[in-house]
């Protein structure tokens, strides 16, 4: 089986995750979906990883998409009735070419295993190891985008609900404006139209991201969406009915005077063998200085290694929050960090310097906030490694141990 295919043939949510299989039956039943492909979870795990050989199989699948991508997360079991991994997970919109798709899909990894993430996978009761697929698509250029719903998700009520604003949807997942907001018949009829206030509008640029732009003052509340296309958003809505099933949560975009479906998804009901990997040189030579890490072999140190993923942060980055739930435990590689308690600092991390273990060991939340002083690279190992690595190595649980107890006496002796 190919872990790299065109969205047409993905069918496998296990695989592939519920994002991927969905527009891919979307391809299927002729709605119009901007061309791309999907990235089997395993074969994200080893692009994120650094594996030469996954990152060449990703290169050459995406060979017939030309200009910028939009690069998304399809976590196996991402969304369902009753849990939206809406805004939780990332999408990268505007990566300029193929030569940036592997660093993308490092940081969709890394979203997917993030604190916050883990935190809401356990209050929704689906702790286990999130096996994230990708989806890389053709970007669209947008003149006016948002979300759709085929059935009121406040009250229930058998209508659409549409919000819409200028340029790429990111203003209204995240929130960046007042949309407009409409309200359809099953027919059609318009029930209700009330202008937002649509100040400004996302935009991808030329070298890769996106930006806000300020709107033109006549547009801020002028409606982004006539009838025709309207009814064409009701057109929508019914096939997406048809092939999915009643109440849908749809993202959209008009482009090129047509309405191209992003994504699909279910209403949210509100109730309260892993591959071969190349290890690069980098995380080896870290690693084996931190003294969680002494007295293995290097055959041992290898293995650990290449179970660690890269993760970078910008100066002035948080990196672990205190009080949040924990998802990773992490190495640095280059850079500083400081340390804070309860807003006091405590001291400064640099190269060899780890942490985070401790809320890994006790499924607690962290206990203090790390913040990236300069630009820091990181190694990174998640619960689901970094649990099963200590309880099969006595060695690295012995040194685990020796670390908390002198923690222990230090924090005595103050």
């Amino acid at each position: 089986m190919n872990s790299a295919i065109p969205l047409a043939s993905a069918h496998d949510e296990a695989i592939f995750g519920a994002k991927a299989v969905g527009l891919g039956e979307a391809a299927r039943a002729g709605l119009l979906v901007p061309p791309g492909i999907a990235l089997a979870g395993e074969l994200t795990e080893a692009v994120a990883a650094g594996q030469d050989s996954a990152i060449g199989e990703v290169m050459e699948s995406v060979r017939f998409l030309t200009g910028p991508l939009a690069v998304r997360s399809s976590a196996v079991g991402e969304d369902s009735a009753d849990a939206s991994f809406a805004g939780q997970h990332l999408t990268l919109l505007n990566v300029p070419s193929s030569a940036d798709l592997s660093a993308a899909i490092r940081q969709i990894w890394w979203s997917a295993n993030s604190d916050s993430v883990i935190t809401y996978r356990k209050r929704v009761g689906l702790f286990d190891r999130p096996s994230v697929g990708v989806v890389v698509q053709a970007l669209l250029n947008p003149e006016v985008a948002g979300v759709m719903f085929t059935q009121n998700p406040v009250n229930g009520a058998d209508e659409r609900v549409i919000e819409a604003s200028w340029g790429l949807g990111e203003a209204v997942v995240a929130a960046r404006v007042i949309p407009d907001h409409f309200r359809l018949g099953r027919s059609g009829e318009v029930l209700e139209r009330s202008p937002g206030l649509k100040k400004v509008a996302i935009r991808a640029v030329a070298d890769g991201g996106t930006v806000e732009r300020e709107v033109a003052p006549e547009l801020v509340e002028a409606f982004c969406l006539d009838d025709h296309q309207l009814q064409l958003l009701n057109a929508l809505a019914v096939r997406c009915e048809q092939v999915y099933g009643p109440a849908r949560d749809i993202e959209w975009a008009y482009a090129d005077d047509q309405i191209y479906l992003l994504q699909c998804r279910a209403v949210t009901h509100r109730s309260h063998s892993r591959p071969s990997i190349a290890v690069p040189e980098g995380p080896v030579q870290v690693i084996e200085q931190v003294p969680l890490f002494t007295g293995l072999s290097e055959r041992d140190i290898a293995q650990i290694a290449s179970m660690f993923k890269e993760r970078k942060f910008s100066a002035g980055e948080t990196i672990i929050k205190e009080g949040v739930g924990a998802a990773a435990f992490f190495v640095i590689e280059s850079g500083e960090a400081t340390v804070s308690i309860r807003g006091r600092r405590i001291r400064t991390l640099g190269r060899g310097d780890y942490f985070g273990e401790i809320a890994l060991i006790d499924e607690g939340t962290r206990s203090a906030t790390v913040t990236a002083s300069t630009e820091v690279v990181c190694h990174g190992l998640t619960f689901w490694e970094f649990r099963p690595l200590v309880q099969t190595n006595a060695t690295i649980a012995w040194n685990l141990l020796q670390t908390l107890a002198k923690r222990l006496r230090s924090a005595q002796d103050v």
